[in-house]
């Protein structure tokens, strides 16, 4: 058996209903609003809900009371109960329903009323520890390798060879297929201009993106500055065959 599910086993608290869970997360979370500490807490536990991102559960104790205001809305989920609402007043700005919790549980589902959680983006910033997450919680299910490789990587646009190399960086994050990263000296740099496009991604950090003049628009990808994690892909070029790239590795054409 995987050690990770049997961890997760070993560590989970699962609802009876079968489709939520949570585990406890040792890792210091921070958030940000209108310049004040809303979160600060090393209590929190993950939520794993069927179909849905992990979300940060913060008990009440680690949270700004003072800067929160309950709120008329009311949410219901069959698999948890009846959330109610607080918006948070903070430095002379107002997040409306910002964040939620559960103050009565189902028969059949976890008892989370010691908890409250977040809408992401109703806040300024997040932060594990002391490095900022973008877009969501990561999952601690998610892995994420960079490797460098000696493999033959060619990158064609059309019948154009646009980039060629033999020591590239691949990175593998789970469930995802395999991206090679090619360095900028040997990638035909002139060919591209660098687009408004920017995306972010909460394991990689933010990317740029190239397109070709009169031709495919965001047709690869950099990231500027990376997380740790995945230290060895900054100002790496990675190419999606989705957009026009065609994409050999030793030869074999690599799909999206």
């Amino acid at each position: 058996m995987s050690r990770a599910l049997s961890h997760a086993k070993a560590v989970q608290s699962t609802a009876g209903n079968g489709t939520v869970a949570t585990e406890p997360n040792p890792r210091r979370i921070r958030a940000y609003f209108g310049g004040e500490v809303v979160v600060d807490t090393t209590e929190s536990v993950y939520l794993f809900e069927k179909d849905h991102l992990p979300a940060y559960y913060i008990p009440w104790a680690d949270v700004r009371t003072d800067l929160l205001t309950e709120t008329a809305t009311t949410t219901v989920c069959p698999r948890k109960g009846t959330a109610t609402y607080r918006t948070i007043e903070a430095g002379g700005r107002t997040s409306v329903d910002a964040l939620w919790t559960y103050p009565e549980a189902l028969d059949d589902a976890l008892d989370l009323s010691g908890y409250v959680s977040f809408y992401w983006d109703r806040v300024d910033a997040w932060f594990e520890e002391d490095e900022q997450v973008f877009v969501h919680p990561r999952d601690p299910y998610v892995r994420i390798d960079v490797l460098p490789t000696s493999r033959h990587i060619e990158v064609y646009l059309g019948e154009v060879l646009v980039a060629e190399t033999r020591r590239a960086q691949v990175l593998f994050e789970t469930g995802l297929p395999p991206r090679y990263y090619i360095p900028r000296i040997d990638v035909k740099n002139w060919l591209f201009t660098e687009s408004t496009t920017t995306t972010a991604c909460p394991y990689k950090g933010t990317a740029s993106y190239v397109s070709v003049p009169s031709g495919p628009q965001d047709v690869a990808w950099f990231y500027p500055q990376t997380s740790a994690a995945v230290s060895g892909i900054e100002n790496h070029l990675s190419f999606y065959s989705a957009r026009g790239a065609r994409i050999l590795v030793d030869g074999v054409v690599l799909e999206d």
